[in-house]
């Protein structure tokens, strides 16, 4: 909280009144000068967003945010408050920021005409600088720009004609300041012309008022690409007064993918230290995602959000967390079963395609789930044949053998040491782990072994089955065993 002063005090200051542009670009210089990180969080978009995001910047140019859902337009266009100076001046009382040095409305502009540098001045923090408007088709324009307040005007006794009876809109209240318009292909094309004359002259029209207020703001835009066909489009003038338009994308790597569900899952420390979480059970979910945005079954022009992920991550943690409570137990792992618990996270992030539609959301869940098993199993382990000749011995037979006279249960609500202890049973399954990835910690190695015969299931070898409390694997029969 800064003291309030006057504007003789702000000028021996030696304060310097800067635009907003001009205000992002020091501090975006300063910042480079000092090899201090710019936009921080904002996994995967080094080499891509961010030098494109500088430039904008640079080039004092509005902003329009292009990507799909899930790709962390907002949370760029928020990081963009840590560039604004700490605190800004402005004449007290203005509704819409108005600098001592250059006021914009009659309110300011009277009170420095009769006052001069008595002028009392505020100090407005950077957070209170950045305004977001979600873009609905009820979005008017008296919400954005403003409208004639009668009760003001009855107020003060006022005439219409008065500028003084106006009511101002979010954008004029976010005069000096950032101002993100979410979502905007969904605002209706009429609302769109009305941000014209702000964008490019800075003229408001409020109920046939034109005033020539020179608006000072950084405007920042999101749009989903496919907006343009489906709900709605930005019309072609409004595209044309945004200086840049910046593509976002999903991470590319399972690296990248695993720092954004890091950093955004709401996990507490207590949960952190009491249950862990294997790198592959992390890589695998992960893994979950990247499937869905492959899939047969999804809608790839609608996007696979990283918010899959970080909700996926929040259930897995509550499934173990649960786990802790019924066995009373002090700690555990998370377990491959435990991704069935993930498959309200996968239905509600996804759209189906029709033949998605038809198989039903949760089964197209677990087809992904075990996509991304396959995935991770055959980047560790040789792959299953799917045709084998009778007698020919694989780095699987003595594991589907184990099954001819073997039955074998996991059950969710088992301790660490009765899980392990089933797992540790198949005497072929723990040397198939320790030939191929001897260099796995304990943990990955027991995730592995789940993993081995998830994967054996799929591939037809097994036959698994499930209840609410329980998966059991068996052998496939003398029928499946060769199925090709």
């Amino acid at each position: 909280m800064k003291n309030d002063t006057t504007f003789k005090e702000l000028k021996q200051s030696g304060y310097t009144d800067k635009t907003i542009n001009q205000e992002i670009q020091a501090n975006l210089i300063a910042k480079i000068k000092a090899k201090e990180p710019v936009f921080e969080g904002l996994w995967g978009y080094e080499d891509t967003v961010i030098p494109q995001l500088k430039k904008a910047i640079l080039a004092g140019h509005h902003i329009n945010l292009l990507g799909l859902r899930g790709q962390a337009k907002t949370r760029i266009a928020r990081s963009m408050v840590n560039l604004l100076d700490e605190y800004m001046p402005i004449v007290k009382g203005s509704e819409i920021n108005d600098s001592p040095f250059q006021p914009i409305s009659k309110f300011a502009r009277d009170v420095i005409a009769e006052l001069g540098d008595e002028t009392p001045i505020s100090w407005v923090h950077r957070s209170e600088r950045f305004f977001e408007k979600l873009a609905t088709p009820d979005v008017n324009v008296a919400d954005l720009i403003g409208d004639i307040d009668p009760i003001k005007a009855a107020t003060l006794k006022l005439p219409y004609s008065d500028e003084r009876v106006l009511h101002y809109g979010m954008i004029p209240r976010a005069n000096r300041s950032i101002f993100v318009l979410n979502e905007l292909p969904d605002l209706q094309a009429r609302i769109q012309v009305s941000l014209f004359n702000i964008l490019q002259e800075g003229d408001v029209q409020i109920r046939g008022f034109q005033l020539r207020m020179p608006l000072d703001i950084q405007f920042v835009f999101t749009a989903n690409p496919e907006d343009y066909t489906n709900r709605g489009s930005i019309v072609t003038p409004l595209k044309d007064r945004i200086g840049s338009q910046i593509f976002t994308h999903y991470p590319k790597t399972i690296a990248l993918a695993r720092q954004i569900t890091e950093q955004e899952a709401l996990i507490s420390e207590d949960d952190k230290a009491k249950i862990q979480v294997p790198d592959l059970a992390r890589n695998l979910l992960e893994e979950v995602a990247f499937a869905a945005r492959e899939s047969e079954y999804v809608d790839a022009k609608s996007g696979v959000s990283a918010r899959l992920t970080i909700s996926a991550m929040e259930n897995l943690i509550a499934a173990a967390k649960l786990r802790l409570l019924e066995s009373d137990s002090d700690k555990t792992n998370i377990r491959l079963l435990d991704f069935m618990s993930i498959i309200p996270s996968i239905t509600g992030k996804i759209e189906l395609v029709y033949e998605g539609e038809q198989e039903g959301a949760d089964y197209v869940a677990k087809i992904l789930i075990d996509d991304a098993v396959m995935v991770q199993f055959e980047s560790l382990f040789p792959r299953v044949s799917k045709l084998e000749k009778e007698g020919l011995k694989t780095p699987y037979t003595d594991i589907i053998q184990w099954f001819n006279n073997n039955h074998l249960e996991l059950n969710y609500s088992d301790t660490d040491k009765e899980f392990y202890k089933k797992l540790d049973s198949i005497k072929p399954l723990t040397t198939l782990i320790e030939e191929n990835v001897p260099e796995l910690d304990n943990n990955d190695k027991n995730f592995c072994k789940e993993l081995v015969l998830w994967a054996l299931t799929i591939s037809k070898k097994l036959d698994k089955s499930e209840n609410a409390s329980a998966f059991s694997f068996e052998s496939a029969g003398i029928g499946q065993f060769f199925r090709s």
